[in-house]
């Protein structure tokens, strides 16, 4: 057996610098952090190729005196506690004293400091955590990092990290996660070069927003001001209308900490029960403000998750003051929350000692109570349950579904804007057909062959969104978007997908998250082949060629949702990172639910799913369900 022994210190300072230093990111977010507990009121991040060689931070704070400077870098060393009652209350970003020991012992690291009764300043380097000598220095007050060759003595970790591009969104990200959580302090954000991030640092979170998240997506949202007596929520969220396809702009932040939280995920979620469309997300910046020892931010390393004292209590804040400002007027707020019984936990169970109150309540304010809507019926169609959407049904009737539905598009009709009114153009219906004749493949006279010679006839159309088809005594419920996204996915697949593009006059601006926007520029020449054009534009997506069947209005979805794709995907694999796309693109170039479809467009969808060519969607749902005549029968009390 080995025996036991002590490791070598420098070995036990890489383990430990493994714990908080996964990445340049971890970087910049433990100096910021460092820079806004010393008081800064300005902090500037420049990173060159993705940070790993060279990282910069720049601040305004206090400063480290010089006969501290070597110490500051030593583990466990820090100003912000002192004794272990200091636990019981962090009121601090950083704590632990192990961000600059750590960073130090992977990387070669240059400090520049200067307090504001010194009039010159301190430098110190260190390699591999090393220090050298500490010199005099002129430099303004503050402290300015320089870290360069990340991991430059650990190339078993050197090996993991991506491409800069990727490297660098998540310093991006991780920067604007600080921008949000402190409007106070000005963020500037340099990145090989080019400014892509500043903040006005004017204390409102507004500004920061607008700053960070731009123009439209800000204008999406709604402010939210909820205040009892042991908490506050404050921020904003985004309307149901302007609910996004990922969590990537969910933001929340407690007693200024940037933090995951699947408790207030949940809580923001249930707010928008019953109000948005299926697979979408809410988007918010929230702060949750609350005593500090009533919240553990010591359960990780990272200090990314915190732990509750009260974790209903913060449910049911963050619940409340969210629907509250989805119900009403935001600036105006009149709700009383007292005691609600709340979604999935017992009225005995909600916590009373945090009654929270939106606003000034005044006399006679009505109580909001969640929305939980009652469960309807099950009907049993071919023995597989399903369960309908929750809406008043008809007196007397029973409603027939599918077996195992899955998210459908409801969308209006909609109209470009070359159209007018509420139809379309006869040349747009036109370029439909022919798009959809194209992708399916197949003629109108073909599919008129197929419908002949199996003896079955398309019978009409509910709901715009199902095709009804007859055979013999069988009926046929079809969902035509679904077979007709796997008629599209097929031929993209097997013949190559070459869409017809056009140029747009003027650029689409779109704003996505970082990895989003890193993942799609990585792989420009893919889009290129599914028909899209972009270009950098400092934070931003200028979006110059779009497939042609693509309104303008859904390109900005229609990007973040290929982003999602490629970076569920990976750039390991880069036949699935195409397969992904050409979901996507199936799924955008066909036929809506809720959409008027003509005749033939019925035809030909019913003719690929009754041949038996199509039976399950790309996403692995089912096209259509039967309903025989003996079973309609018995719903009508005949057989």
């Amino acid at each position: 057996m080995p025996s036991i022994q002590v490791l070598d210190p420098h070995v036990a300072d890489l383990i430990a610098a493994g714990e908080v230093v996964e990445r340049p990111a971890s970087v910049a977010k433990e100096l910021m952090e460092n820079a806004i507990d010393a008081g800064a009121s300005t902090v500037t991040v420049e990173i060159n190729h993705g940070g790993l060689t060279f990282l910069r931070v720049t601040d305004d704070g206090k400063g480290i005196p010089a006969d501290q400077l070597k110490t500051a870098f030593l583990r466990h060393a820090t100003s912000k506690l002192r004794t272990e009652y200091d636990l019981e209350a962090i009121g601090t970003l950083g704590f632990r004293g192990e961000a600059l020991a750590a960073i130090a012992a992977v990387s070669r690291i240059e400090a520049l400091t200067r307090t504001a009764d010194s009039e010159l300043g301190a430098s110190l380097a260190l390699e591999g955590g090393t220090p050298g000598e500490i010199e005099e220095a002129g430099c303004p007050l503050g402290t300015t990092l320089v870290v360069r060759d990340l991991f430059f003595n650990t190339p078993a970790r050197l090996k993991f990290m991506k491409k800069d591009a990727a490297e660098g969104a998540a310093v991006f990200a991780a920067v604007q996660r600080a921008a949000l959580s402190h409007p106070e302090v000005s963020v500037k954000f340099i990145r090989d070069g080019k400014q892509e991030l500043l903040t006005p640092g004017d204390g409102q979170l507004k500004s920061a927003v607008y700053a960070v998240l731009g123009r439209e997506l800000a204008l999406g949202f709604r402010e939210v001001k909820a205040a009892g007596e042991d908490m506050s929520v404050t921020g904003f969220v985004s309307m149901p209308a302007c609910c996004r396809a990922s969590r990537s702009w969910q933001f929340f932040f407690v007693n200024g900490r940037q933090v995951k939280s699947p408790l207030m995920t949940a809580a923001l979620e249930e707010a928008y029960q019953n109000q948005r469309m299926v697979g979408k997300f809410p988007g918010c910046v929230l702060h949750l403000q609350t005593k500090l020892n009533a919240v553990d931010v010591n359960v990780h390393p990272a200090k990314t998750e915190v732990k509750f004292g009260g974790e209903r209590a913060v449910f049911s804040a963050v619940y409340h003051a969210v629907l509250s400002t989805l119900e009403g007027d935001a600036s105006h707020p009149r709700a009383v929350l007292n005691n609600t019984e709340l979604p999935g936990i017992r009225k005995q169970d909600t916590v009373s000692e945090n009654q929270l109150r939106i606003g000034a309540p005044s006399a006679g304010a009505d109580t909001v109570h969640p929305q939980t809507p009652p469960q309807p019926a099950v009907v049993r169609v071919h023995d597989s349950a399903y369960t309908p959407p929750s809406k008043p049904a008809a007196p007397a009737i029973s409603r027939l579904a599918p077996a195992a539905p899955g998210p459908v598009e409801t969308q209006p009709p909609r109209v470009s804007a070359a159209q007018t009114g509420a139809q379309r153009s006869g040349s747009g219906l036109e370029r439909r057909h022919n798009e959809a004749e194209r992708i399916s493949g197949g003629s109108r006279t073909e599919q008129s062959e197929i419908c002949a010679n199996n003896a079955w006839r398309v019978a009409g159309e509910i709901l715009s969104t199902y095709i009804i088809v007859e055979q013999g005594d069988t009926v046929y419920l079809i969902d035509k978007h679904a077979a007709h996204e796997r008629m599209n996915f097929d031929r993209m697949k097997a013949a190559g997908y070459d869409p017809m593009s056009q140029v747009l006059l003027t650029p689409a601006v779109c704003r996505l998250s970082p990895p989003e926007r890193e993942a799609l520029l990585d792989r420009r020449a893919l889009l290129e082949e599914f028909g899209f054009e972009a270009d950098e534009l400092g934070a931003d997506l200028a979006v110059r060629r779009v497939p042609d069947y693509l309104d303008a209005a859904d390109i900005p979805a229609a990007l973040e949702e290929l982003a999602r794709r490629l970076l569920t995907a990976g750039s390991a694999d880069p036949a699935a990172a195409r397969d992904e796309l050409l979901h996507t693109m199936a799924c955008k170039a066909a036929i809506k639910g809720g959409w008027h479809s003509a005749p033939q467009e019925l035809e030909r969808v019913a003719a690929a799913v009754m041949s038996g060519q199509v039976k399950y969607c790309p996403h692995g749902r089912p096209v259509a369900i039967t309903l025989t005549k003996k079973e309609l029968e018995k719903q009508f009390k005949r057989a």
